[in-house]
């Protein structure tokens, strides 16, 4: 990405695609504030203040002063004067006006001279403010350049490539996009400048916390390592961005830019994260960065409501590109149909009501997302080869931390110093060491890079609504090991250790509820009238459940012999537990499939070519086994 240090002539994001006037070097390109007392960004400005400006601008009537505080004239506003207005005001000389009209242009000028624009592959030049340039412009922002986004996913898909640097400018785009739209459709909501940036940085931070390999981190690797420790990357994002602004002397320069830290940095954190202190009981608003007036602009940039946000709107867009795979979801669309609306006395972000069909397919979409690229089998036992080995070089690997305190890869999550050293990088730092004590580790970096992976022995689901309880994960492989059929003769003897389950939980982002059910609509006849619209208001070709559990085996030895042997094993486990018949079990297991009557149509049971086949198979594998 590059950044163009020249001026634009708009300093709203545009999020429409439509072009833009052609920059230019205004005259008042070196201009500053008129007072060193007055904020650069004249559109925080409140009356008095713009009082301040006319003084210093030579316009020091007393009266002319107390018409523009009568009329609550903002700072905001001064763009929006013009001749008649201004002589309304008082300001009765042609060459006064002119002269006044002059002095608020260089205003606008010298603001614009302080956005900078990145070129971005997928949301193309885009506008960011630069309180935003200052946060991205260091250590702990940059760290995100070496953090890739799909983690493992990199090694099956050649282009996903991409890092989480490049994902967290788009989300805090996209923010801003979504929030400037609101403010210009609906000034009664009264969003503020203040407001706005805030929810940009919010975007811009969001994943700051995240560990090597992005969900790996958190996902697999810290569960394993430190199991007493609930620690998500939200948790640490909201660290991070802390550290950021402490280490980097930020305060002041928020300040610079209009915001509050106690109360802005508050706000932010709980864009990211939710609530920072547990709700009180029977308290009806859980946040202090914002009133409850404003609680829409919590559903931005992670909408813990319904899960519509911008977060999604960049990944999607993102990650299809460098996967090569269709996105299907047009946020540009839903950016101009929403609206905030009043939902039992709350205010929430809605959306047209015709577009309930393509809130659907944004589901859709995630979910494909899923079961073809983040969920992809080999790409999760990249994933699970690469946990194994930092579970095994955690011990040796030594980060420092503050005041040169050291840290392991699992305990650096607990000093944000140390913690911005950790990155993708730590694979080649494992992989290039010549410590013997990390030779294990780095024989399993070496098998990856080799492309000898653990072997995908076969999935399953569990049927019916009963799901494997997370405290049972751990139990499995040695299931899996004990189910050994009884009419198979195998030559391979197989422990737990050899195997691995993963248990994936699909869904459409709120376990095995409907995040449609949770979001309000309205209609081209009133606009304020916010709406539900249930499932068989829409089509009957919807899914029925919004969640299922896949079950995926896979066997850390790699011959043949344990291979087949790992095959037998879990499909007689699929039939022990009732789970669903493996696709590919009538091939792989023959002799044990007929054992189930459901696993078998009674046509397909009583053909007698299956049968001859059947009769086949078993002479080959007895054939195959030592007597």
């Amino acid at each position: 990405m590059s950044r163009a240090d020249s001026e634009q002539p708009s300093k709203r994001p545009r999020c429409d695609g439509s072009p833009r006037s052609p920059p230019h070097t205004p005259s008042a390109a070196a201009a500053r504030s008129p007072d060193p007392k007055l904020h650069p960004d004249h559109e925080t400005w409140d009356p008095e203040q713009v009082c301040v400006f006319l003084s210093n601008c030579g316009f020091s009537e007393s009266g002319l002063l107390d018409r523009f505080r009568e009329n609550k004239i903002t700072g905001s506003l001064l763009s929006s004067l013009d001749e008649s207005l201004l002589k309304n005001l008082g300001v009765s000389s042609l060459e006064e006006r002119q002269k006044l009209l002059s002095c608020i242009q260089r205003l606008s000028q010298t603001h614009i001279d302080t956005m900078k624009v990145i070129n971005d592959p997928i949301h193309g030049h885009i506008e960011l403010h630069p309180l935003l340039i200052r946060i991205i412009d260091t250590p702990q922002f940059q760290r995100l350049r070496y953090i890739k986004q799909l983690g493992g996913s990199y090694y099956v898909f050649p282009g996903a490539s991409h890092n989480r640097f490049e994902h967290c400018l788009g989300v805090g785009y996209l923010a801003g996009c979504l929030v400037h739209a609101l403010h210009e459709k609906q000034p009664e909501l009264q969003i503020n400048e203040r407001d706005m940036l805030c929810v940009q940085i919010a975007g811009l931070c969001h994943d700051l916390g995240h560990g090597p390999f992005s969900h790996m981190f958190d996902g697999r690797f810290i569960p394993l390592a430190r199991p007493e420790v609930k620690w998500t990357h939200e948790e640490g994002s909201v660290k991070m961005f802390e550290h950021l602004v402490n280490s980097n002397g930020l305060r002041d320069v928020m300040k610079h830019y209009g915001l509050i830290p106690e109360e802005d940095i508050c706000f932010i954190k709980e864009q990211i994260a939710g609530p920072l202190e547990s709700p009180v009981k029977n308290a009806s608003w859980p946040y202090k960065g914002r009133t409850e007036e404003k609680s829409f602009l919590y559903e931005i940039v992670a909408n813990k409501r319904n899960g519509i946000d911008v977060d999604k709107w960049d990944y999607f867009a993102r990650d299809c590109h460098h996967l090569g795979i269709q996105n299907n979801f047009d946020y540009k669309r839903f950016i101009k149909f929403a609206r905030v609306c009043e939902v039992n006395k709350k205010k929430h972000i809605c959306t047209r009501e015709k577009e309930v069909e393509n809130l659907y397919d944004m589901f859709h979409t995630r979910n494909c997302l899923h079961r073809r690229a983040y969920q992809h089998k080999v790409g999760n036992i990249i994933d699970t080869m690469i946990t194994d080995a930092f579970l095994k070089a955690d011990s040796y690997i030594e980060i420092i931390g503050a005041e040169g305190k050291k840290y392991q890869i699992s305990t650096a999550i607990d000093d944000m110093e140390a913690f911005t050293k950790l990155t993708d990088n730590i694979f080649l730092e494992i992989l290039y060491s010549t410590d013997p004590r990390l030779n294990a580790a780095r024989e399993i970096l070496k098998n990856i890079e080799c492309r000898n992976l653990y072997k995908y022995v076969g999935e399953t689901q569990p049927v019916g609504p009963v799901k494997i309880k997370r405290e049972n994960y751990e139990n499995l492989p040695k299931e899996v090991a004990d189910a050994k059929p009884n009419n198979v003769i195998l030559e391979a003897e197989l422990k737990a250790e050899d195997f691995i389950v993963d248990v994936i939980n699909m869904n459409y982002g709120m376990e095995d509820k409907n995040p449609i059910d949770h979001v309000r609509f309205y209609c081209k006849g009133n606009l304020n009238k916010a709406i539900k619209i249930t499932k068989n208001q829409v089509s009957r070709f919807l899914p029925e459940s919004f969640a299922e559990q896949l079950i995926r085996v896979y066997c850390k030895k790699t011959d043949k012999k344990s291979l087949f042997a790992a095959r037998q094993h879990f499909v007689q486990w699929c039939l022990n537990k009732n789970f669903t018949k493996p696709r590919d079990g009538d091939v792989l297991a023959p002799l044990i499939t007929p054992q189930k009557m459901e696993w078998n149509s009674h046509d397909f049971a009583q053909n007698p070519a299956h049968i001859r086949e059947t009769s086949k198979c078993k002479t080959q594998l007895f054939k195959d086994s030592p007597v």
